[in-house]
């Protein structure tokens, strides 16, 4: 049912496990929208003839007396509180709860900026060098202080993410000049870039193969062309042979 749900709405294929529940989101407010675009099309052409010249010639300054537009709104208003109250808040709650520890966790930075997607990696120790945004400048787009130990490490790699396949991911995603919009369709996660701040997202993949990241939000001249992102999920061995090959390749380069 949900496929071809998913092949009517031009959605992309899913490869993350909470993917259902937001595709069961989508529908319903697809949902939600037909039977309100109905709604208000019957109600135009309603309006259409009861009100047409041939029956009131002569205009009204009173207008209507009846209350079906009363209950007409006020139905409407019920739907929306509970658009908020019974399916918004609840579905984030549910999200948060589901939150993994970092410690059973790919941990992954992201840093946007014009037009590209900066990602570290904590490295061997496992710990991310501290940041400051005073040391953001062109060789380095996460601030890293040069003089913590922990920093040296760190794996840094342009528009390639590689994660294990079936391992939940958390990714803290900031930007480095203006506001992107870090969005994997297939993985169905989409969270703003914004400077200064460092939001977290998560998910967990469960399918093999390359995901294009695209910026959703217009971030400059360059928007359209800010593509070249990935998300690699590979296998746990292909991932830690990957690792390997980094460890050591790129931090150099930031320093």
């Amino acid at each position: 049912m949900m496929e071809r749900l998913n092949h009517f709405l031009g959605l992309a294929p899913l490869a993350s496990k909470h993917g259902h529940e937001v595709d069961h989101l989508i529908g319903y407010l697809h949902g939600l929208m037909f039977v309100l675009y109905g709604g208000w099309l019957i109600y135009f052409f309603y309006c259409l003839y009861r009100f047409r010249n041939d029956r009131n010639p002569t205009a009204s300054y009173f207008g209507t007396r009846s209350f079906v537009p009363l209950v007409v709104i006020l139905v409407l208003f019920a739907l929306e509180v509970f658009d908020l109250v019974g399916v918004a808040l609840p579905f984030w709650s549910w999200n948060a709860d589901r939150y993994p520890g970092e410690s059973e966790s790919t941990v992954v930075r992201v840093a946007a900026q014009q037009f590209a997607w900066n990602i570290m990696y904590a490295g061997p120790d496992g710990q991310f060098g501290r940041q400051d945004m005073k040391y953001v400048n062109e060789k380095d787009p996460f601030g890293r202080d040069p003089s913590d130990p922990t920093a040296k490490d760190n794996v840094v790699t342009l528009n390639e993410i590689h994660v294990p396949v079936n391992k939940p991911v958390i990714v803290y995603i900031s930007s480095k000049d203006v506001i992107h919009s870090f969005k994997v369709f297939p993985l169905r996660v989409n969270q703003d870039a914004i400077p200064g701040l460092s939001v977290p997202i998560h998910f967990t993949p469960d399918k093999l193969g390359s995901y294009q990241i695209s910026c959703a939000q217009l971030c400059g001249n360059g928007h359209a062309a800010m593509t070249g992102g990935r998300v690699i999920v590979q296998s746990q061995q292909d991932y830690e042979a990957w690792m390997r090959a980094k460890t050591g390749t790129t931090a150099a380069a930031y320093e």
